[in-house]
């Protein structure tokens, strides 16, 4: 994918262009023979596409990697992608201002563009999420390995997370100045405390403190799980211009405005499915975000390299089939099945990369005398023609109320 010509204006020197993504679970399912490319075959295209919209840089907001020690096979993967489409000789238009051995870990504490050791033409920053989290001797994340390879530039780790203190990494383009905070995944009930005892502190620059556009990257719970198995909203600090949500896979990317802090918040959602959940087979996107002064507009990106994924459900109880008769359950499934397939075939965007098997998942609820089937006999029917023939029938009885 070629670059898009432009000539500057003088809004274009004054304004940010930031590609977001997060949840790219590189080496997702990465022994499946179907399936294992998958989600590099999407990062890729997320570099292609950062280089195509001239992003002045690229945002992840953590799970980059699927696994917490990634195969080298992903490590490689992810290294030679950053390599081709990261390092170059574009100049990077963004001035760096705030104090990088404060911003970034050691032994390297710097920002990989303005190193003259690297020639970065597509700089990258990111959080790191809950699967590729620093842990085990030394306290190390894939994240880490990137940073002192100079790929990345990995922020937003707190040293205490019963006190955190977040610096903000500050930068300017033109007439328009940034404050970009992040926060990497912490287990979500001692965050949750922690906020609790108003001990996350978001430091602000100092000077002409009203003129930066503040921008947020967490990598939490959303969703409520529980008491305190989230992060509520409302925690976060109202003088926040836009919050940017990982974690949750669910595609929500258009901005909404919060009801009391008066922040804008956007989910991305992941890149790649990585369960057969009803908020994983939305269209995946990510997001282009245009940044001056204190305003912003976000463009949101068709991703053309996702798996098609189509998800139903049934009801036995509602059809005219004889739950005694089992070879009617299996022929209604199969044709119910062979129209999801049908469904997906006009989702194809005649992209050459796109995965040519959809993912199907039909959900059957069988209360009234219904007998499950075996899931993996029912699939084998569609072996060359779905990604995941052993789990396209998931069987489930509706709950008693009384």
């Amino acid at each position: 994918m070629a670059r898009r010509q432009q000539h500057p204006s003088e809004d274009e020197k004054n304004t940010f262009r930031i590609l977001i993504a997060t949840d790219n679970h590189v080496g997702y399912l990465e022994r499946d023979s179907i399936r294992g490319n998958d989600a590099l075959v999407t990062f890729e295209e997320i570099l292609e596409l950062a280089n195509y919209h001239n992003a002045d840089f690229i945002l992840l907001g953590g799970d980059l990697f699927h696994e917490n020690k990634p195969s080298r096979k992903s490590m490689h993967g992810v290294m030679s992608l950053m390599r081709r489409y990261c390092v170059g000789q574009r100049p990077c238009k963004i001035e760096f201002l705030s104090d990088q051995s404060t911003n970034f870990p050691p032994p390297f504490p710097v920002v990989n563009f303005d190193s003259p050791d690297y020639n970065i033409a597509m700089p990258i920053f990111s959080i790191h999420g809950n699967h590729d989290d620093p842990t085990g001797d030394g306290s190390l994340s894939s994240m880490d390995i990137l940073s002192v390879s100079g790929l990345v530039n990995y922020f937003g780790r707190a040293s205490n997370v019963d006190d955190i203190t977040l610096s903000p990494l500050l930068m300017k383009k033109g007439s328009t100045k940034l404050a970009l905070y992040g926060l990497g995944s912490i287990r979500d009930e001692r965050l949750h405390r922690t906020f609790l005892k108003k001990n996350v502190k978001l430091l602000r620059p100092r000077e002409n403190t009203e003129d930066w556009f503040n921008l947020f990257t967490i990598h939490q719970n959303r969703s409520r799980h529980g008491k305190t198995n989230y992060i509520p909203e409302q925690f976060l600090d109202n003088f926040l211009d836009l919050v940017v949500w990982g974690h949750e896979h669910e595609c929500l990317v258009t901005p909404v405005m919060h009801a009391t802090n008066n922040f804008f918040l956007t989910q991305p959602g992941s890149s790649v499915a990585t369960s057969l959940s009803e908020g994983e087979a939305k269209t995946k996107h990510i997001a282009l975000v245009e940044i001056k002064d204190k305003q912003f507009n976000l463009h949101k990106l068709p991703l053309r390299t996702v798996r098609p994924f189509v998800m139903s459900e049934v009801v036995l109880a509602k059809t005219a089939i004889d739950a005694a008769k089992e070879e009617k359950v299996m022929q209604f499934l199969r044709e119910k099945v062979e129209s999801m397939i049908e469904q997906a075939t006009d989702q194809l965007l005649d992209e050459e990369r796109e995965p040519m098997k959809p993912l199907i998942r039909l959900k059957v609820e069988y209360t009234g005398g219904f007998s499950t089937i075996s899931s993996q006999r029912f699939g084998q029917q569609f072996v060359d023609k779905v990604a995941n023939p052993r789990d396209i029938l998931l069987f489930y009885r509706k709950r008693q109320t009384y």
